[in-house]
């Protein structure tokens, strides 16, 4: 049986992080509580982002080389976790900035490196050249021509944030939709067995047509893919996700990651380590379907009656 609290569904959409924002809220209808969210989005945007003309982390590359440059505490806070992560060297890099300039897959400009240019960007990415004070919340790039970017890594602090906000403002159940970063707060109201459907598209059609539907309580479901930007260029199709330790698009069989946890941000992490391995890491913790370019899916630490192929083509290639 449905829920009353089904009854009252809110929904707004917006245009911002590159994306189509989809927010939906269970059990009010309270519009206040989408225009906040979006302005809270909003904020984060301005602070993070690489893509305008300024922002604080923006602000942290332009004195690559010079001096440290105080931060407010969410950039601070981010900034850290990435460094952090970066320093495992499992293919995630938040100093990979200068290379995703140098290729700017995803616009007009995008275009293949020449091997100098890229030789002159590899000396400039190493994550081992941030030094983050905790005193006074600041961050030094120590290498002139260095550049952060948390693009692999905003969407799913946001999304927290958001859903840190709906909590405070007592909503039970609600979507989450940042584009490739869905977050399920609470139950599914609108479904009688209180369960999740999060439908994973076909990583290699630009169309909305899935290949498996899924079954999840609350969780963060995130999805990374090569189809998400691409350009062409001597017969090649280059994709935006770039390996710092060759300087070029990542080479793999993996065509999509989508992993399932608890807090966004972890699964941001995780979509990147597993496209980046070459085997699932032993004792994983989290559940993931991975898609494979000959149309096979893996799944790891899943039910199998949780998950539903919807597409002949991608077949079980193990169960992991």
């Amino acid at each position: 049986m449905i829920s009353n609290l089904a009854q009252a569904r809110l929904s707004k959409s917006y245009q911002g992080l590159g994306t189509v924002i989809d927010l939906t809220i269970f059990g009010s209808q309270d519009e206040s509580l989408l225009f906040e969210s979006h302005q809270l989005i909003q904020h984060y945007e301005k602070l993070f982002t690489v893509n305008r003309t300024a922002s604080e982390v923006l602000s942290i590359s332009d004195k690559a080389g010079i001096e440290p440059v105080q931060v407010s505490s969410a950039v601070y806070s981010l900034v850290k976790k990435a460094t952090e992560t970066s320093l495992e060297h499992f293919g995630f890099n938040v100093a990979i900035g200068p290379l995703v300039k140098l290729w700017h897959i995803g616009f007009k400009d995008a275009r293949v490196p020449t091997d100098e240019e890229m030789s002159q960007k590899m000396q400039l990415i190493s994550p081992e050249n941030i030094r983050l004070n905790q005193q006074d919340q600041s961050v030094f790039l120590e290498k002139s021509g260095m550049e952060l970017d948390l693009g692999a890594i905003a969407k799913g602090y946001i999304a927290d944030r958001i859903s840190d906000f709906w909590k405070s403002r007592a909503v039970q159940s609600g979507i989450i939709n940042l584009g490739g970063n869905l977050l399920l707060l609470g139950e599914a109201a609108h479904q009688a067995d209180k369960k999740w459907r999060v439908g994973i598209r076909n990583p290699l059609l630009a169309t909305d047509e899935t290949i498996a539907i899924l079954t999840t309580g609350a969780s963060s479901v995130v999805t990374s893919g090569i189809s998400e930007r691409t350009f062409t260029a001597g017969g090649k199709t280059y994709h935006h996700i770039i390996n710092p330790e060759t300087g070029y698009p990542h080479e793999t069989e993996i065509v999509s990651v989508t992993v399932l946890t608890e807090a966004s941000i972890e699964g941001e992490i995780e979509t990147t380590r597993l496209f980046f391995a070459e085997t699932v890491p032993k004792n994983y913790n989290y559940s993931a379907i991975i898609a494979y370019r000959d149309k096979s899916l893996s799944l790891v630490n899943f039910d199998e009656k949780n998950i539903q192929i919807t597409n002949s083509e991608f077949y079980i290639k193990e169960i992991l």
